[in-house]
């Protein structure tokens, strides 16, 4: 996806994310510690573990939301927090939280969140369509089911530049429908060269992709 600003692109080929020696704790409970692992291009890694055992508190520090007891987050090879503007923009989060705004249709919700990412609205059309809510455009958040909240939320991913989808359990409220919709656009994802960091309980089906496990 192109971006409308004029900054060269980055070449999504170099592109690596890198958790190094990480230890994260809850309270004064530690949940892990020493954990490392490698996301490239084309690539999704698939965070497991029982309930409790850390997989949001990852995605969070991940995404710089907390900060780990222990190790540090890179991002082609430099620390996050050295240039953590030009990290967040190649980065596409999706936690439990949906940040829909209820008093904004489907529609408006995607054009502020072009607006944000720089791009033209003209993506948005094509977001809603991908996700199924074309029909329900002009409808305001508030009256969506929970799984069309979803959908929204997931549409979002579709805008902007946004190489890396950190993805916390994203089949969430979703129908068999919904769920196949996200497998096909990690899939779809992954083969442009993104890169997929994500946990879920639901079993992934990912017909060109073998995701790489990460055990908490």
């Amino acid at each position: 996806m192109t971006s409308e600003h004029s900054s060269p692109a980055p070449d999504t080929r170099t592109e690596v994310l890198e958790a190094v020696n990480l230890a994260c704790q809850r309270g004064e409970r530690l949940l892990f510690r020493g954990l490392s692992f490698t996301v490239t291009p084309g690539l999704t890694v698939l965070v497991e573990g029982s309930n409790g055992s850390g997989k949001t508190t990852l995605l969070r520090t991940v995404c710089g939301l907390m900060q780990p007891e222990e190790g540090e987050i890179r991002w082609n090879g430099a620390p996050v927090g050295r240039d953590r503007l030009a990290f967040q923009a190649r980065l596409g989060y999706l936690g439990h939280v949906h940040g829909i705004k209820d008093e904004l249709t489907a529609e408006e919700n995607l054009r502020v969140a072009a607006a944000l990412a720089g791009v033209s609205r003209e993506r948005v059309a094509a977001a809603l369509a991908r996700v199924g809510l074309a029909p329900l455009a002009e409808v305001r958040a508030r009256q969506l089911s929970a799984g069309q909240r979803r959908r929204l939320a997931l549409a979002r991913l579709l805008l902007g530049a946004a190489r890396l989808w950190v993805l916390d359990e994203p089949f969430t409220a979703l129908d068999r429908a919904g769920m196949g919709l996200v497998e096909a656009m990690i899939e779809d994802h992954c083969a442009a060269g993104g890169m997929v960091l994500m946990s879920s309980h639901h079993g992934v089906e990912l017909n060109c992709i073998s995701p790489i496990r990460v055990e908490l």
